[in-house]
This record gives C-alpha cells, sequence and structure tokens, in this order.
C-alpha cells in the first residue's frame, strides 16, 4: 500500500517492538506508521483513493484537498475510500534536519539514523527505546507487556537513553528502577 510514498516511513507501535524482536509478541490490534511530521502533504498526495482524519482529543475531522494536518495534530487515521473500518494510523514524528525529536519533550532528542532502524529484511520500524518512551506516558497491559519483553533485549546504551528520557518525562516512572535493574 504504502509502495508509491517517496518519503521516509516506518512501522510504529508495538509491530515495530515485535520487528526489533524478529518475532510476533502478543496480538495486535491496528497497524502504525510512522512518517515525519513534514513529510505528511506528500504521504497524503501519494495514496489516492484514500480517507485520511485527523485525530485530536478524541475527535476525527477529515482531511480535504490533501491539506497538511494541523500543527498539534499527532495522529491521522486513514482507509481505503468506502472502507467500513481504519486501516492504519500514521503518528506524525517531529525533527529538524537529520535529528528526530520527541513531540512531547523537544529537549529529548535522537539521530534520525538511529531512530528508524531496519530488520534483517529491510523493513523500517520506529527504534524501540523511541516506542517505549511514547508507550510510557500512561501504559496499558499490552505496553507493560511489551515493555517486560523488550527491555531486557535493548543493548546499554538504549536502556541508558529510555532511562534518562523517562527521568525527564515521568520521574517517578516505575520502569526507571527497572532499567537500573537491567545496567
Amino acid at each position: 500500500m504504502l509502495g508509491p510514498v517517496q518519503a521516509p516511513w516506518w512501522v510504529a507501535g508495538g509491530w515495530a517492538l515485535d520487528l526489533h524482536l524478529g518475532k510476533v509478541t502478543r496480538a495486535h490490534k491496528d497497524l502504525d506508521i510512522g512518517i515525519l511530521r513534514k513529510d505528511a502533504a506528500i504521504v497524503l498526495a501519494a495514496l489516492p483513493g484514500w480517507e485520511f482524519f485527523e485525530a485530536k482529543d478524541g475527535v476525527l475531522a477529515e482531511i480535504v484537498d490533501g491539506r497538511a494536518p494541523r500543527v498539534e495534530v499527532n495522529s491521522l487515521w486513514c482507509k481505503q475510500t468506502n472502507a467500513q473500518h481504519w486501516q492504519m494510523e500514521f503518528v506524525l514524528d517531529d525533527s529538524a534536519g537529520e535529528c528526530w525529536i520527541f513531540r512531547r519533550d523537544r529537549g529529548i532528542t535522537c539521530a534520525l539514523s538511529k531512530a528508524i532502524r531496519r530488520n534483517a529484511e529491510g523493513m523500517a520500524y520506529l527504534a524501540p527505546e523511541i516506542q517505549l518512551l511514547y508507550k510510557a506516558r500512561a501504559p496499558r497491559p499490552e505496553d507493560q507487556v511489551d515493555f517486560r519483553q523488550v527491555a531486557p533485549q535493548l543493548d546499554r546504551n538504549a536502556q541508558n537513553w529510555l532511562r534518562e528520557a523517562l527521568m525527564r518525562t515521568h520521574p517517578e516512572h516505575p520502569w526507571i528502577s527497572m532499567l537500573k535493574a537491567l545496567s
């Protein structure tokens, strides 16, 4: 489906963690695809026959005429025209040059070359430490499962990056002590 897209894109969410681990660890409810916010209009234009909706505060607003999503929107729900169910979600990530920027705290950054990884088959996915940082804000039971499976498999640099990012964004988060125990 994304073959015509002439902008970087990658698997995000729980599937990104499974790509990192090289196996399916749990059932997934949806497919999240990450794109750079600056490329959103390019991605939407490359998918004629699709409908796109901005998701913000529990409200969906259709994007018409290929306009770029509003700056405060971080998620686009998508489906082929006339499809009854949502087929994927585009998650918008921020960047500046070759630097990925955490949209919830712009002081947390990472080189794009490290933020987007590739598995042995060449599939692009969001770095697991970044995906876990996104999941840390309000972890659901599946996010806890993801953390327990993925955190021990992260290399020391990724564990340290995640621990430092959590200390900055959620200083009382229980994952911090769990990460310390892994080092």
